[in-house]
């Protein structure tokens, strides 16, 4: 089996990278672990719920328990099937802050600045109610559309958030990102938005495109510091397929940097501690790991009607006929309705804090369970971290996984940020608009007020929003694993083209900036291989 390029992992960037480098006539390999998105709870909207354990397209990871999350053990779904973790998401559509981009260039990741970024995510999106085309795109494979049903609380929430002093943005993703603001979705009609239904479906009918299912990459193949090609298994059989120019790395902040480790690339001491040959000593493979990590405030509500009550009896029959016939409704919802991004502090040059609000509230002692009374709830997260974790393979066979350590809420500074961040979501529901459908706070609770308390609370019922970064970090100097041009340092013929190529976290949900990435990645390999003129 050969190609012109191998692109491992049909995620929210290999699916990208794959269309387009097709485009170009180029011969292309697209493997994924996965089966195909045939399972319909991907393709509905609200169907999230449903996938969060899934045991055939969610890869099901679980992250050590350590001292930022109470020693708890914290559940990480990650997508496993073409489209990735875009086919399993809440499906929220957030660039992040020019800030973030700007970090990044400062960094000395040359080309990344926000100047240099924006025309891809234009590039890539459709956006149904863009009115700015200096900022939004038209045309594009992703479909990027408001919510199409919203709830009378949300309104609320929008309305309370300006009474406590957040200034209203008409478009998150446009000019201003700072203030609050209705949700933005990726969506194809009224079905799911994943790069598996938009960039993969617009390319599989080219020949030169042979996407595999089920193929789970074993090995990278190298002669001396060239990789030349992957080793993967596919119902029962090892397969070699060889790349003549490139092979491109997409399987995310875990599996591509456990793909690099178990393939002889990362910390030599580590390697050799599971087995594994050295091939390219590169301390930073692994290392750098961020993620999003929240405290969720809940209330019970009263005179307004949430979500819980919307999944359950007659209710959720009539929303499936809405759903139907009328493309709208509770099945079209994802997971947050309305965000606020705001500063810890006034010193702060630009948003530390993102603030999620869902109308709807979830069973604390069952993971992804709504409860049955009336509740709404918004998600506290620092989207700007400082602790760090990391990514190790846990031996040299590529079918156990590797082991995950996130140091939430090792750095004090995330502490900070986070109590802040509740105090202010506190503020925003005590506002009128909202307080009127209020009975009690039910989350942390009102009798827990100081900041230990706080504290206590993220540690002990605190999660994930799965956003995990990093990990195979863009840049220059010793810890950085690939270069500007996203080329592994010290190697020919491989690249990383994913979340984990971040220098830092991006103000928001990572779907968008990792389709970006795949993007601006791809664009690079066309560049670096045209014919000269």
């Amino acid at each position: 089996m050969e190609a012109d390029y191998i692109v491992v992992g049909a995620g929210s960037a290999g699916c990208v990278v794959a269309a387009r480098l097709s485009e170009t006539g180029a011969k292309v390999i697209l493997l994924e672990a996965g089966p195909k998105d045939s399972l319909l709870w991907i393709h509905i909207p609200a169907g999230i719920l449903k996938l969060l354990y899934h045991p055939v397209v969610n890869w099901n990871y679980s992250a050590e328990g350590t001292e930022g999350s109470g020693g708890r053990r914290i559940h990480w779904p990650r997508g496993k099937t073409l489209g990735g973790s875009s086919s399993i998401n809440g499906m929220l559509y957030v660039r992040g802050n020019p800030a973030d981009f700007d970090g990044w260039a400062q960094m000395g990741c040359r080309g990344w600045s926000f100047d240099d970024v924006l025309p891809y995510f234009r590039k890539s999106e459709d956006y149904k109610q863009g009115t700015d085309p200096e900022y939004r795109g038209k045309g594009g494979p992703l479909k990027v559309e408001d919510y199409r049903t919203i709830l009378p609380l949300t309104h609320r929430f929008i309305e309370a958030a300006q009474q406590a002093g957040h200034k209203f943005s008409k478009d998150l993703n446009g000019r201003e990102q700072e203030g609050v603001g209705y949700s933005q979705m990726t969506r194809k009609g009224r079905w799911r938005g994943s790069t598996a239904q938009t960039f993969l479906k617009e390319a599989q009918g080219r020949p030169n495109l042979r996407v595999e299912t089920e193929a789970l990459a074993t090995r990278l193949l190298f002669e001396g510091k060239r990789c030349v090609g992957v080793a993967f298994r596919q119902r029962g059989q090892t397969i070699e397929a060889k790349a003549h120019k490139e092979v491109i790395l997409c399987g995310g902040a875990i599996n591509s940097p456990h793909l690099l480790q178990i393939s002889g690339v990362g910390p030599a001491e580590h390697l050799q501690s599971i087995g594994v040959p050295v091939v390219h000593h590169l301390p930073g493979v692994g290392a750098n790991l961020q993620d999003h990590y929240v405290a969720r405030v809940s209330h019970r509500v009263k005179g307004s009607i949430s979500i819980n009550k919307l999944a359950r009896g007659i209710r959720l029959a009539r929303e499936a006929m809405r759903f139907a016939l009328e493309s709208r409704g509770a099945l079209t919802f994802g997971v947050t309705t309305a965000q606020v991004f705001c500063r810890s502090t006034p010193e702060k040059a630009s948003p530390d804090l993102q603030l999620l609000f869902t109308p709807a509230s979830y069973d604390a002692s069952k993971f992804g369970e709504l409860e049955r009374e009336d509740g709404m709830t918004v998600a506290v997260c620092p989207v700007r971290p400082d602790s760090r974790g990391t990514i190790m393979a846990r031996s040299a066979d590529p079918a156990e996984k590797a082991i995950i350590t996130p140091n939430y809420l090792s750095d004090p500074a995330d502490i900070r940020v986070l109590t802040a961040g509740v105090r202010f979501t506190r503020a925003i529901f005590a506002a009128p608009a909202i307080a009127q459908h209020s009975v009690v706070e039910t989350l942390p609770g009102p009798d827990i007020t100081t900041d230990d308390g706080l504290l206590d609370y993220a540690r002990r019922y605190g999660t994930t929003i799965y956003h995990p970064v990093g990990t195979c970090r863009m840049g220059d100097g010793p810890s950085a694993v690939v270069d500007s041009r996203l080329r592994v340092h010290g190697l020919d013929g491989l690249r990383v083209i994913d979340a984990s190529v971040m220098p830092t976290l991006t103000t928001g949900n990572t779907n968008a900036p990792t389709i970006m990435i795949g993007e601006k990645g791809a664009a690079m390999i066309r560049e670096d291989h045209a014919a000269p003129a």
